[in-house]
């Protein structure tokens, strides 16, 4: 079994974004010449997440409203506890949680194997400084 490894950094400017990395995930996989196996994409990061949805603008504006509400951005210490380390993020941390850390994607012939609509995301939800995405695939 041969194994491939590559981190991406995005840096996004605004507090809460999705980006769409199927392309760059794809990418590893053709460089990788693994035909058949799986791919583990994950956040390096407690307040980001990396999720499979559909590329569709008024779903992710969706997205933002919902996990806005679930958990509000509030850097007071009143509301999360951890805000009261010295951080601001308590949300953050929430948010990542019900977006999920990663995600695995079956490979066949070199290509992502994926359902219909279905491509990669990485959800910021504490922007405004370099994250990593780790890239790891496994096959033959």
């Amino acid at each position: 079994m041969k194994s491939y490894r590559e981190v991406l950094t995005l840096n996004i400017p605004c507090r809460v974004d999705f980006v769409n990395i199927t392309s760059a995930v794809a990418a590893a996989v053709e460089k990788s010449g693994i035909r058949d196996g799986l791919v583990l994409v994950n956040s390096m990061h407690i307040t980001s997440s990396v999720f499979i949805n559909d590329d569709e603008h008024g779903l992710h504006e969706d997205y933002k409203k919902w996990l806005e509400q679930l958990a509000p951005y509030d850097p007071s210490p009143l509301r999360y506890a951890h805000n009261r380390t010295g951080e601001d993020n308590g949300d953050a941390h929430h948010k990542r949680q019900i977006m999920g850390r990663e995600v695995v994607v079956a490979i066949t012939n070199n290509k992502l194997d994926f359902g219909t609509w279905e491509q990669i995301f990485y959800g910021e939800f504490d922007g405004q400084r370099p994250k990593r995405i780790l890239i790891k695939i496994i096959g033959e």
